[in-house]
């Protein structure tokens, strides 16, 4: 049996001082002479898989320099990102904390509504976005800020994803900001023409790729600071979607493509390829330039790797130029469970390689758990900088792992307040404490209650063997330690309040007249209702009074006690209602196998305004069972 200690003091870590003040900066301590002043080159991949690069087992991609890299330096084999999508991790960069105690906990910054406070969150508005805010501002001491204060040159290229003016980049401590552009990335395509604005002034050359543009300008921020110590974010846009690539890349792959390979996927195989190739790019500038050997290599990515089993299989990936390429899921984590958007390994554990010339030794693999959030402490130490008086951070530094040691660390936590039908993944909390991970469901129980799950992965690194009904005291114990992350980190927790509707992905509840107006923002929007205790087995009918100017119909999907996966097809009705905007009285019938645990209404299949007049469940008798809408009191 684990033991493990609730240690209040060593999770907490309160960010004080976090405001950023002018006489802060002066406070810095006196940088190391610039003769021995290390430059700082940090790559971000997107949505690369833990499992993508050569070096990391694949058979299929083809990741020469990234590979040659890795046998510089050392190469990560537990490494995660603290959230399984990628503004959160972006910002835990950064700032050095934890997405939940930001508040960014979705990639939602590109959002037009202006979020930058979590007291502007309510925790009974949508998991899928409500409980995330959509910037980060410049109150949080950032890691380009403090470099450009100790005298480097700093500069960002590629995807940021964290807000728009005046939260880019140069407003966060970057002099130079290239495409400064807040979005995703660019819209339809990786290959020129590319959709960004016009006012941004980008032009690009014929069948020019994205990744070749963003390395080139790096590399001339490069030439022209390359006798002054920089620090720089090369931030690639790939290999997120839009699943785009070269022709002859993919014609390539196409050719290679095994059946019996699990990744095997020639669009997205070419799209790793590209970003390979900037990154040598960027590498062997710095090579001709002279600055290999004076110069810290960060590769990271900022989640899993995009490989949703099950809920997506009937729905192939998009791709405008290669729709016939894009049957298998862009790529494959096993033997980690599952993939972006998740709490499993999959989504979270991510390809982590660091060169420190004179330092590490090259071709260490390392085996010691580090986190997004230890960046920034790890990198003032390796370059002497000392953070800013009264900063702190959640992250801790993981020079000690570079050096070829041990770390000292108690858990690595993680929070995603967010459903996501894409990956499976509910509203949840997670913890690693040695080779024992916790997985705490919000609301999921038969009954609305926290659902647990637990892991060894020293035994079952897939997550395949839950061991929570045989380990009850580890539960409590790992409980009480994620308990104490989500009290000291202020995390918000999504409130799924039982024998009430609450609202999930893409829509929002409003209360108007006796009616409740359901606002759908995209194309999946739910609406649930957890019984406590559970309804009996039989037959029922849903009854709703209800105008929509939103397409699709309405689903109606019900979960029955101890049985998985939640809502699934096989417990499913539909029922077609006109889009109109007149009033419909429409029933939804179903038969449940089993006791009754919660319903999903799934009330359009667009954007658009749903009022719903009356909501009542009768059973096989015509009795109501259930009456929401009246009374008042029973509505969120």
């Amino acid at each position: 049996m684990v033991q493990i200690s609730v240690r209040r003091n060593r999770l907490r870590r309160i960010v004080e001082g976090c405001l950023w003040f002018g006489a802060t900066l002066q406070a810095v301590t006196a940088p190391v002479p610039a003769p021995t002043r290390p430059n700082v080159l940090f790559i971000l991949a997107d949505d690369l898989g833990w499992r993508d690069l050569g070096c990391y087992g694949s058979t299929f991609h083809e990741t020469p320099n990234l590979d040659r890299l890795a046998a510089r330096g050392v190469r990560f084999t537990q490494a995660y990102a603290a959230n399984p999508l990628c503004s959160p991790t972006r910002a835990s960069i950064l700032t050095g904390l934890w997405p939940s105690r930001i508040g960014i906990t979705a990639p939602v910054c590109h959002l037009p509504k202006e979020l930058t406070d979590k007291r502007q969150l309510s925790t009974n508005v949508a998991p899928s976005t409500g409980l995330s805010l959509t910037r980060l501002t410049t109150n949080y001491v950032s890691l380009a800020r403090v470099f450009r204060s100790a005298g480097y040159r700093t500069a960002h290229f590629g995807k940021w994803h964290l807000g728009p003016e005046p939260y880019s980049p140069l407003q966060h401590g970057f002099e130079s900001d290239w495409p400064h552009w807040p979005g995703p990335g660019p819209a339809g395509s990786y290959v020129a023409p590319w959709k960004f604005p016009s006012a941004l002034g980008i032009h690009s050359k014929p069948g020019e790729h994205i990744e070749d543009r963003t390395a080139e300008e790096t590399i001339r921020f490069l030439r022209a600071h390359r006798n002054e110590p920089f620090f720089v974010n090369y931030w690639a846009f790939s290999v997120h979607s839009p699943y785009d690539a070269k022709d002859e890349l993919v014609a390539r792959y196409r050719a290679r493509v095994d059946p019996a390979n699990p990744q095997r996927n020639p669009v997205y195989a070419a799209m790793v390829h590209s970003l390979d190739e900037a990154v040598g790019r960027v590498l062997g500038a710095l090579e001709e330039l002279g600055l290999q050997d004076r110069t810290i290599i960060v590769f990271f990515s900022d989640n899993g790797g995009v490989s949703w089993p099950g809920l997506r299989h009937d729905r192939p990936h998009r791709s405008e130029r290669f729709p016939n390429d894009m049957s298998a899921p862009p790529t494959s984590n096993l033997p980690l469970r599952n993939g972006k958007a998740s709490l499993y390994e999959g989504g979270i554990r991510v390809p982590c390689i660091v060169v420190w010339p004179g330092v590490t030794r090259p071709g260490t693999v390392c085996d010691e758990v580090i986190q997004s959030v230890d960046f920034f402490p790890t990198l003032l130490e390796m370059t002497g900088i000392s953070a800013p008086p009264g900063v702190r951070f959640d992250g801790i530094s993981f020079v000690p792992a570079l050096r070829g040691q041990a770390l000292s660390r108690e858990a690595i936590f993680f929070h995603f307040p967010h459903d996501i039908p894409a990956s499976g993944q509910l509203p949840a909390a997670a913890v690693r404490c040695g080779n024992w991970k916790l997985h705490r469901m919000f609301g999921a129980g038969p009954d609305g209650e926290d659902r647990f799950e637990l892991y060894n992965l020293a035994s079952d690194l897939g997550e395949q063997h839950d061991q929570a009904a045989a380990e009850p005291s580890l539960v409590r114990q790992l409980n009480a330690l994620l308990e104490q992350f989500l009290k000291e980190s202020e995390s918000l927790v999504p409130a799924l309040t039982p024998n009430r509707w609450n609202a999930f992905h893409d829509c929002e509840l409003h209360t108007e007249s006796g009616a409740l107006r359901v606002e759908s923002t995209g194309r999946d929007p739910q609406l649930r209702v957890v019984f406590r205790p559970a309804l009996p087995a039989g037959a029922y009918v849903l009854e709703l009074d209800l105008k929509t100017t939103a397409p699709g119909g309405v689903e109606l999907f019900w979960q029955e006690q101890g049985v998985e996966p939640a809502y699934h097809r096989d417990r499913k009705r539909t029922a077609p209602v006109p889009s109109d905007g007149a009033r419909h009285v429409i029933q939804v019938p179903f038969h449940s196998q089993g006791p009754v645990s919660s319903l999903r209404l799934d009330p359009a299949q667009g954007a658009g305004t749903v009022w719903i007049y009356s909501l009542r469940l009768f059973n096989s008798n015509e009795r109501i069972v259930r009456n929401w809408i009246p009374p008042k009191e029973s509505l969120p």
